[in-house]
Parts: C-alpha cells; structure tokens; sequence
C-alpha cells in the first residue's frame, strides 16, 4: 500500500476511536453540511455495510452528527453532537441499510429543510479519509482534501468558460476539475478543485452567470 504522508498510518487528531469510523464520518457529514449551505431541519442517515453493523459502538452515529453541525474531528462537543442537535432543532434518523454498497464504510445522507432535499453518498476510506460518490442524481469521484466549488448548473454553451474566467479573475489556481451531465442539454455539476479557499464574493460572482442554479464551497 502506498502512503502520502504519516497520517495515513496513524490517522488524524480526533475524538473517537476509529479514524475511519469517526473521523472520516465527521467528514463527510461535514462535506453535506457545506454543500447543503445550511443546518438542516431533517437528515436521514443510511448506513451501509460495516458502518451499519458497528455505528454505535464506534460513535459513527455521533461522528456524522457532529460533522453535520460543523464540527471538526477534534472538537471536544463532538461527544454532546446528539444532544446539541436536538437542541438546535435537528431531527435525525438513523436507518440500517441490509444491502451492500461499494465500500464496506458507506453512508447517505438525506438532508432537508422545508421544500429543500439534498443526496449526499460518501464512504470513509480509512485514515480519515473519505470519497464523496454521488450527490442527488449525479456520480462523483470527490475526495475532499482540497477545497473545492461544486456548480449545478445548465447543460449549455459557454458556462464552463464563464466559471473558469471567474476563477481566473480571482487568481486562483484549478488543480483538477470535472463536469458530469444527465442529458445532453438537461442540468450539469461541475466539481472544481482550487488550491487555496474561496472568498464568498468569488461564490457570489458565479451564481450570478445566467444557467447556474447553485454554487457550494467545500471550506476545508
């Protein structure tokens, strides 16, 4: 197996005991968190495989929760992120999922608010690390270890070129970028992968391109 660096042996700093049962949980709930833009009201949790069988007596129930408010893998309120949410008006179910998914480590999560439903699938890898596979109709291959902007937008001439001017304009730098589609001419994501964080006024300067429905920024 081949390691970028010495975290990939022995994990993050976190609160837990499992670095891809908490921390890498925490992640992709936070991950939802910020494309979602909002707390929101009601989540539905799916786990899959592994995660379905040991969530509690990992804390993956608590990990998700917490990354869900926001909170990093080493925050001492990861602990109280149950109580927390429902005292911040989040409802949360959890639902064990018998079928198999790609990775043993594997979880949806149905995020709501009013008439506002977000998809997010992602599943932690170990290490802490995660892979962020499909968001509502769309299949991803988003790791999450650089901060990213995710554009819905419609499928047509001269978006692409109108976002990366945007971003160029800023100077900041695309380390990797990925458009998928539906249907020709039907919605489109863009996935763009930057080196550095994102300024709102930069997310607020591609939501105002006519065919973009939603911009989110991944804040690492």
């Amino acid at each position: 197996m081949k390691f970028n660096s010495v975290f990939d042996v022995i994990g993050p700093v976190m609160i837990g005991p499992s670095s891809s049962h908490t921390a890498g949980a925490s992640r992709i709930g936070a991950i939802a968190r910020s494309v979602f833009s909002e707390q929101p009201a009601q989540v539905e949790i799916h786990l899959y495989g592994s995660f379905a069988k040991t969530y509690k007596g990992h804390g993956t129930d608590v990990a998700l929760i917490g990354g869900l408010l926001g909170f990093l893998p080493d925050d001492p309120r990861m602990k109280e992120s149950p109580k927390l949410a429902e005292e911040w008006g989040m409802h949360i179910q959890f639902i064990e999922e018998t079928e198999e998914a790609p990775h043993p480590n594997t979880v949806k999560l149905v995020l709501k608010n009013g008439m506002k439903q977000m998809t997010l699938v992602g599943a932690s890898i170990g290490g802490g690390k995660v892979e962020i596979i499909r968001l509502n109709e769309f299949e991803l291959e988003f790791t999450g270890t650089a901060p990213a902007l995710l554009v819905l937008h419609e499928d047509k001439f001269g978006i692409i070129a109108s976002v990366t001017k945007i971003i160029a304009d800023y100077e900041v730098n695309i380390g990797a970028m990925k458009v998928s589609r539906k249907v020709k001419g039907d919605d489109a994501l863009m996935v763009i992968e930057v080196d550095q964080q994102v300024d709102e006024s930069l997310t607020q300067e591609i939501a105002k391109v006519n065919g973009i429905f939603q911009v989110a920024s991944i804040i690492l």
